[in-house]
């Protein structure tokens, strides 16, 4: 079997941490659990509307639980699985490489913006 058909298990992960804030969120939830306005204020830049689209996609994979408290107002919480805290490590490792090696990835971009100014 080849490994990155679209149905297999590598690519389903690659396409969970493709996606621009599902990381960021996972890694945000990582102390415990959060409400949206909280998690927005420790995310920053981030829409009301995508942090809920990110959360429902998260939980739909098995990712966060989301828990509903009654009361007036009703509040929302959502928190990692065991599954979701699965994936803190790679993250985390992702995160490592960028710190590491950003910056020549950043000059590999300015240097292919310049190529593609000159005629």
């Amino acid at each position: 079997m080849h490994p990155f058909l679209a149905d297999c298990r590598a690519r389903l992960a690659f396409d969970l941490l493709s996606h621009t804030w599902n990381a960021v969120v996972l890694w945000a939830l990582r102390d415990g659990p959060g409400r949206p306005v909280e998690l927005r204020q420790q995310i920053g830049g981030i829409s009301s509307k995508v942090l809920n689209e990110t959360l429902r996609r998260l939980q739909f994979n098995g990712l966060v639980d989301r828990r509903a408290h009654p009361g007036s107002p009703p509040r929302v919480e959502y928190e990692l699985t065991a599954l979701g805290r699965t994936l803190l490590a790679p993250i985390d490792a992702f995160g490592a490489w960028a710190y590491e090696h950003g910056d020549e990835v950043m000059a590999a971009q300015d240097a292919a913006r310049g190529e593609a100014d000159q005629p």
